[in-house]
């Protein structure tokens, strides 16, 4: 059984832009080396504002934590983190279950 594992920023107010700036050219291009597409990438425009939300599929638990080391230990991964955390008051990580419904 797969799943996807949501991870939600909480940004300062305003900084969505700088972190879609720095996103686009370091971290999007490293993450998909090594998570692929995303099932999804969203910023909040109702409700808790000041949010980027990403969706990542994994088949297991330990294809997310080979994948997640692999991108760790890329040289391009630590610049991009180091640029973004000013940015980033609080993530959230959750994992979501795929249910067979068929």
């Amino acid at each position: 059984m797969s799943f996807v594992e949501m991870r939600t920023y909480d940004l300062t107010f305003g900084a969505i832009p700088l972190y879609l700036a720095a996103y686009r050219e370091t971290g999007y291009p490293t993450q998909r080396r090594y998570l692929g597409e995303p099932v999804g990438w969203y910023t909040t425009e109702v409700g808790s504002l000041n949010q980027i939300i990403h969706l990542w599929r994994y088949e297991s638990l330990e294809d997310r934590a080979t994948r997640r080391a692999a991108l760790a230990a890329d040289s391009e991964w630590a610049p991009f983190i180091k640029k973004i955390q000013p940015l980033v008051l609080k993530q959230t990580t959750q994992l979501l279950n795929e249910p067979d419904l068929g």
